[in-house]
């Protein structure tokens, strides 16, 4: 390699969204994927000085023109991974003075570490340029010999697909700073360094109908039968904080999950079923506070401390405003209930998610996969504001939080968007708000197959359709996982058919050899590309939602809900079109006879709920549950926070209803405006 006195004058560009420092040769922050930047660095202070070699090209190739990845240092104090080119034999430490080179990530003064990527056929130095040419080639005799299948192709969200992807189609993409290794930032290849070659995913089949005995039931079954973990759905009374005599609860008490009417509906579910060698998750939004309240006085009446509980509370109320409707008290103060647990758990239940923040609901609602990904982490950054607020440290709540997410029918979408929000996830806790702590910018996440796919038609097809989006959860890193079972489309999953839910899993997980390699679609062209794709149209939603106010603000103003609701929409006239095929509905259609046993609900379980209640009123101590909920409304008036108060005010038996009516009286009902 020559010495040259005239080296390269370097000019450094400083992103104006995330204030990163690069080299100009980029049209897009490596960061943050801004456009944007104010130049920093012009002058000729700043030029290459040496060049430390890292990885040398293989020994066929270092007669011929050749790349080398190393260290470059400037004049600056700058020191930047990248390549030179090179004719001459080379060791890995020798230091050169480069004549050319293309930077590929600025170091930002920090020292090299981690795994080198190497390249393939590192020295052919014009080979993107070759490879593109014999695509434009190939797609030129394709398109004259063979006719495809459809106009166009394209996502379910509107992301326009090519026949074939090439290196050139992610010639942007630094190894670095865009993918890394596994349990490293930015996550994109897992947030555990050996994911399920250490430990499978969780398998947590969501269960719980009519009353408190016989969710009992299903829990130990399932226990018995290898599930992991529990998965707690509540009645539509419970989520909603009424009683089951409300007459408002006629007909739906223990229909859609079990009822719980106080503390000791909660002591029968969790019977026999030791909380210290279980973890529960529990899916309930507005009253919260109450259910967590009665997990933690069940743990402790079972000699369970709270820092021993694990699990995950669902938490997650903005979403309900936007898809779900289960929703009872306006947005601010529902926010600071949220914001009381994910505190409250900071200090006393370490090892408890405290909040589940849930894209699932929103994508059942009718949402696109990105829409999914992008309204998710908007609202993970509006119960991050609503905590910091406090002036708790980000650190210190951040790792617990989880989210949720579906994996529906469109399956490289599908991997492709876990992939690309743990990045962006990472991203944004890095630099919005400014983590140090590696846990707090991991993105771990449950996932549930797509109710939404389902068919009432030909219901046995389900199992092949829940099997795709299980794997498809799989390959894209989650941390747990609900199969849907083939009947949901027509009832509550049957005994029958959880068992098949499960078993589906277990054979993903124990027969197939999937879980032996650490991210396996990993450096697909195809999924590098849409990864990078979903998270530079994710982020523009992120974007619009910041210049709206922040989630909440977007969500008063109905803009979410439109979005959501438009989607819905064309995703329907699609299908009633014929131009979205489903088996069963639209194509391969057939006539006969439903041949499933479906789940019936009890007649007798609203009569049995509310004969316990009574019983549970007439022999509790009234004196006492009126002192609580007193000491509770006070609480409630006040901004300290409710949890250390609910969880007394629970142990006395005083019912959901009447805590969520002294907390209605304080807070208000939340009405819905129409989006239209």
């Amino acid at each position: 390699m020559s010495i040259m006195d005239d080296t390269p004058v370097i000019t450094w560009y400083k992103c104006k969204n995330c204030g990163k420092i690069q080299y100009s040769d980029h049209v897009r922050c490596l960061n943050c994927r801004n456009t944007t930047f104010d130049i920093i660095k012009s002058s000729g202070d700043c030029k290459l000085l040496t060049y430390t070699v890292l990885k040398a090209p293989p020994a066929e190739y270092q007669d011929k023109k050749a790349y080398a990845l190393g260290v470059i240092e400037f004049s600056n104090g700058i020191r930047a991974l990248g390549q030179i080119t090179t004719t001459e034999n080379l060791k890995i430490g020798m230091k050169l003075r480069p004549t050319w080179s293309k930077l590929t990530n600025n170091l930002d003064g920090q020292a090299v570490s981690g795994i080198m990527y190497e390249p393939v056929k590192v020295g052919v130095g014009k080979q993107p340029k070759k490879i593109e040419e014999k695509r434009k080639e190939w797609k030129e005799k394709t398109s004259i010999k063979q006719a495809e299948t459809k106009e166009k192709f394209e996502t379910p969200s509107k992301i326009p697909l090519k026949q074939v992807y090439i290196p050139e189609d992610i010639k942007n993409l630094n190894y670095f700073e865009d993918l890394g290794v596994p349990g490293d930032f930015p996550f994109v290849r897992g947030v555990y360094p050996t994911m399920y070659r250490g430990r499978l995913w969780t398998m947590r089949q969501y269960a719980g109908f009519a009353d408190a005995a016989q969710t009992n039931e299903r829990f130990k079954y399932l226990i018995s039968e290898g599930q992991m973990g529990l998965s707690v759905a509540f009645d539509l009374p419970t989520q909603m904080g009424y009683n089951s005599d409300n007459p408002l609860s006629s007909g739906e008490v223990g229909r859609v999950g079990v009822t719980i009417n106080s503390l000791k509906d909660f002591e029968v579910v969790f019977q026999d079923i030791p909380l210290d060698k279980v973890s529960t998750s529990m899916t309930i939004n507005a009253p919260t506070v109450v259910l967590l309240a009665m997990y933690i006085a069940v743990g402790e009446k079972q000699g369970v401390s709270p820092d021993k509980l694990t699990g995950t509370v669902q938490n997650d109320i903005l979403k309900e405003y936007v898809a779900r409707g289960a929703y009872i008290f306006p947005p601010k103060p529902a926010l600071r209930l949220t914001a009381d647990v994910i505190e409250y758990c900071s200090k006393y239940l370490p090892r408890f998610n405290t909040i589940s923040i849930c894209g699932y609901h929103m994508r059942e609602a009718g949402a696109t996969a990105i829409q999914e990904m992008a309204f998710t982490l908007a609202d993970g950054i509006a119960y991050a504001q609503e905590v910091l607020k406090r002036g708790i440290n980000i650190d210190d709540f951040a790792p617990r939080l989880s989210f949720m997410f579906c994996t529906h029918r469109y399956f490289f979408e599908e991997v492709a968007k876990l992939r690309a929000a743990r990045r962006l996830w990472a991203k944004i806790v890095k630099n919005r708000f400014k983590a140090k702590n590696p846990n707090s910018l991991m993105l771990r996440f449950h996932t549930q197959t797509a109710g939404g796919t389902l068919t009432a038609q030909q219901p046995e097809v389900n199992v092949v359709r829940v099997s795709i989006e299980a794997l498809a959860a799989i390959l894209g890193g989650t941390q747990s996982l609900h199969a849907c079972g083939p009947d949901e489309a027509l009832a509550i999953p049957t005994e029958e058919s959880v068992r098949l839910s499960l078993r589906t899993q277990q054979v993903l997980a124990y027969e197939m050899g999937i879980t032996d390699v650490v991210d396996p679609l990993g450096g697909s062209f195809y999924i590098e590309w849409l990864t990078s794709k979903l998270e530079e149209e994710a982020l523009k939603y992120i974007q619009k939602i910041d210049e709206l106010g922040g989630m909440p603000a977007a969500i008063e103003r109905g803009y979410i809900q439109k979005e959501i609701a438009e989607s819905a929409y064309l995703n329907q006239k699609r299908i009633e079109s014929g131009d979205e095929k489903v088996i069963g509905v639209n194509i391969f259609q057939m006539d006969e006879p439903l041949k499933l046993n479906l789940f019936a609900l009890d007649k007798e379980t609203e009569i049995r709920a509310i004969e316990s209640l009574n019983e549970l009123k007439a022999n509790r101590d009234e004196t006492l549950v009126q002192e609580k909920l007193t000491q509770l409304k006070s609480i409630a008036e006040s901004t300290e926070n409710i949890m250390p108060i609910m969880i007394e005010t629970v142990k006395s038996y005083a019912t959901i209803q009447e805590i969520c009516d002294v907390l209605r009286e304080v807070f208000g009902v939340y009405k819905a405006p129409s989006p239209f």
